[in-house]
């Protein structure tokens, strides 16, 4: 589930890969670890590409100088309290972590 904080404006599934693939700024996007099953489930249903991929765009914009990589934070508890306590934030959590703190823009289980 693609989650922002309360206060954000919904998202389309084209702006959260824009975000999570440096080709936009608008918001700060919250990773769970590089690996983890849901890090590339997410990566694999919005964006469409696998981790190695993802990766490769990375090390490219950072090398440039042309982005930022998105925080990583170790579990979905703690992505969602960041996402919570900032109305610029945008993350991905397991269904069942979801709660009234949260709002999803996206489904992506």
């Amino acid at each position: 589930m693609v989650i922002v904080n309360l206060a954000a404006a919904p998202m389309s599934k084209e702006q959260v890969a824009d975000l999570y693939l440096g080709r936009s700024d608008d918001c700060i996007p919250i990773d769970q670890p590089v690996g983890s099953g849901i890090y590339v489930e997410f990566y694999k249903k919005v964006t469409g590409r696998d981790s190695a991929q993802v990766k490769a765009i990375w090390s490219r914009l950072l090398f440039t100088d042309r982005g930022v990589a998105p925080k990583q934070l170790p579990n979905s508890a703690a992505v969602k309290k960041a996402v919570a306590a900032n109305p610029k934030a945008v993350g991905y959590i397991e269904k069942s972590a979801v709660d009234a703190s949260i709002k999803v823009v996206l489904s992506v289980n």
